[in-house]
């Protein structure tokens, strides 16, 4: 398959990223369905995708005619078979659980025509832990998208079995959406920015845990040197903190390290409440007017 024989998109899972990634594929003139098991789910994707969608027009990242013709490519589904036909590429954005992630490669593997691309938005997942369950491993990837409204940077992520057409479709697919494409040339966890990022990440939690700064002051520390708009408080509620926890989590259990364990207890307290960050407009801050984004939060620094 070529990079103009692609028309179909498919979004497995409704969720934060799935609602994301449709935007720069149907922007791109892709025909992009999003299918999930959860009808509300669906429902909820349609309401938020325009909401995106105007950002990104204020931003001038597209005009309005462009959006508007966009959102007219955006369908829903929760029937698979109906999902799956005539699918070009496929990019998952399930929760972050092995078995799920599995399972469902392993249905639409069935389902999808020989030609179709697999690829996974995972954030802590190594394809090749997934990769021969997709049944077609050759044509499997990582292609791992961060927050459209913020950046157009993805990362392409092959794993020893990924052939070189399905690396070199890819990256022409992610220029073809608008993205810059970072081939990364081994597995490696975090992919690039969010293994630095996580370094970030860490540290801020354990300044917390271990009570040396109040959340606010270990963001406005990050802010007020560095110049940037978020702190890593911010930027975790962003990424969503049940992505966080999920991640903490397994990184936890696997390495057996009582600090991840200990950061872990500490995104429960926020998680378990239903507080996942900006997308449910709580969670280090409340939104959709945080505090960190009003001028008196670094007042004084210039």
């Amino acid at each position: 398959m070529k990079i103009d024989d692609i028309k179909k998109v498919l979004l497995l899972g409704a969720g934060t990223m799935g609602q994301q990634i449709s935007i720069p594929c149907a922007l791109a003139g892709y025909d992009v369905v999003i299918y999930d098991i959860n009808e509300e789910a669906l429902k909820k994707a349609l309401s938020k995708i325009p909401e995106i969608m105007s950002g990104m027009v204020l931003w001038k990242k597209c005009t309005q005619e462009e959006a508007d013709a966009a959102l007219k490519r955006i369908s829903t589904t929760t029937d698979p078979e109906a999902a799956a036909k005539d699918t070009d590429i496929i990019n998952e954005s399930v929760p972050e659980k092995p078995d799920l992630k599995v399972k469902i490669f392993s249905q639409f593997n069935k389902l999808c025509p020989e030609r179709t691309i697999f690829t996974t938005n995972t954030s802590t997942l190594l394809p090749s832990m997934i990769a021969d369950a997709t049944g077609r491993p050759d044509k499997f990837i990582a292609l791992h998208y961060h927050d459209v409204s913020l950046t157009n940077v993805v990362d392409v992520m092959p794993h020893p079995g990924t052939s070189k057409e399905t690396i070199q479709l890819v990256k022409e697919f992610a220029i073809r959406t608008g993205q810059l494409p970072i081939m990364m040339e081994k597995e490696h966890s975090g992919y690039v920015f969010n293994f630095m990022i996580g370094a970030v990440f860490t540290a801020a939690m354990t300044l917390r845990t271990k009570n040396v700064a109040s959340i606010d002051d270990i963001d406005r520390a990050w802010m007020g040197v560095t110049h940037m708009m978020f702190g890593p408080f911010g930027l975790m509620d962003s990424i969503g903190l049940d992505t966080m926890l999920s991640f903490t989590e397994y990184w936890a259990e696997k390495n057996n390290d009582r600090a991840w364990k200990k950061h872990a207890e500490f995104l429960h307290g926020y998680v378990d409440k239903g507080h996942l960050g900006k997308k449910t407009k709580k969670g280090f801050y409340d939104y959709p007017k945080p505090v960190f984004m009003q001028p008196e939060f670094l007042k004084g620094i210039k």
